[in-house]
């Protein structure tokens, strides 16, 4: 192994966040973005929760009423033959996902060293309005001027979409609503204007034909965006073959702005890999990953909610280490100190550049 998982790990479990409300139970509490603010390490975590069941044989669903945001719990019985409960995140009819099993919401944890949390009681962003009645997921966190933009997932019947909001303080959220339409995600921003313009990676996910690759696109002021560009793609019988996506907010080297990225096989085995990209021109791929820096191997990675799964939405560069906070089985959070050369030496020039 070349990174360095902390003795810690992991650092936040689901017991150590208290739920929203007395009668749920939280699942997860994993995928969060990473900022530095003032002498705090801020993690922006995606909870996952769901309705505590006391009655055999029936699952709670979890029902947000778009029009004044509170949740109601929907009884589902287990025996109803309409519904396939085969995937423990949701629930489907016909072949098509109708519902989540639980609801996301993002939650601030401040740290002094990096490695122990003080997680709030209360939720920082909960879910809001018809395109984010099934939750909110796995934000990435940009520090441009005195502002922190966050990235998320918001889930609906309609799909998933990319959401923006902005704080300076991780106490008071402004919303700018849905930045990218369904079907989107793993959207992080670039940390600064490069030529003058913006960008940011995201992931569409065609139905059609094609498939979920990164592309690139550019703003003159962070909410409208434009010039997509496809960035790479996946590559078949790869460790990054079945399904891709950007995690940390690109870091400034000087061999290029440095992405880590999750890729995922055909058995859904997710390892995080790197991508080097021109510093002027962000849409040239320089370089990538021809095996993951890191892959799960630890218990808490291989076993939970969903097991086999490192997932990083966050990462700090702290001189030449990069202290990379990871979701760890779709259900806690873990970090690692990487040397920065230990993922340049992932990297290669030679490979084929989509």
């Amino acid at each position: 192994m070349i990174e360095v998982r902390s003795l810690h790990n992991p650092i936040i479990t689901t017991s150590d966040v208290k739920p929203s409300r007395p009668d749920f139970k939280v699942l997860g509490a994993f995928n969060a973005g990473v900022a530095s603010c003032g002498d705090e390490t801020i993690l922006l975590l995606r909870v996952a929760e769901a309705p505590i069941s006391t009655e055999p044989g029936e699952l709670l669903i979890p029902i947000l009423n778009e029009t004044d945001g509170k949740v109601r719990v929907e009884r589902l019985a287990l025996d109803d033959e309409r519904y396939d409960f085969s995937d423990s995140r949701f629930v489907a009819e016909n072949g098509k996902m109708i519902m989540l099993t639980s609801m996301s919401h993002l939650r601030v944890a401040r740290s002094r060293d990096g490695i122990h949390f003080t997680i709030e009681d209360r939720p920082a962003l909960f879910p809001q309005g018809v395109l984010e009645s099934w939750g909110i997921e796995d934000p990435r966190i940009t520090a441009i001027g005195s502002k922190f933009y966050i990235t998320y997932s918001a889930a609906s019947i309609r799909g998933v979409g990319a959401g923006l909001a902005e704080t300076e303080d991780f106490k008071v959220f402004k919303r700018h609503g849905i930045m990218l339409a369904p079907e989107n995600k793993d959207v992080m921003l670039f940390p600064e204007q490069i030529g003058g313009k913006y960008y940011t990676l995201h992931r569409p996910v065609p139905h059609s034909f094609g498939a979920p690759e990164m592309w690139i696109a550019e703003s003159e002021d962070l909410i409208h965006w434009g010039k997509h560009r496809f960035l790479m793609g996946l590559r078949p019988g790869e460790w990054d073959g079945g399904r891709m996506g950007g995690g940390a907010v690109p870091f400034r080297t000087e061999r290029g702005w440095l992405a880590l990225y999750h890729g995922a096989d055909t058995k859904h085995r997710y390892c995080m890999g790197a991508v080097l990209l021109d510093l002027k021109d962000p849409g040239k791929v320089l370089a990538r990953s021809v095996r993951p820096f890191m892959q799960p191997e630890a218990d808490y990675e291989l076993n939970g909610f969903f097991g086999g799964v490192v997932f990083s939405c966050g990462a700090l560069l702290l001189g030449e280490t990069v202290r990379m906070y990871y979701g760890a089985a779709d259900e806690v959070m873990a970090v690692a100190d990487i040397p920065l050369q230990d993922i340049f030496d992932t990297l290669s020039y030679e490979e084929p550049l989509i």
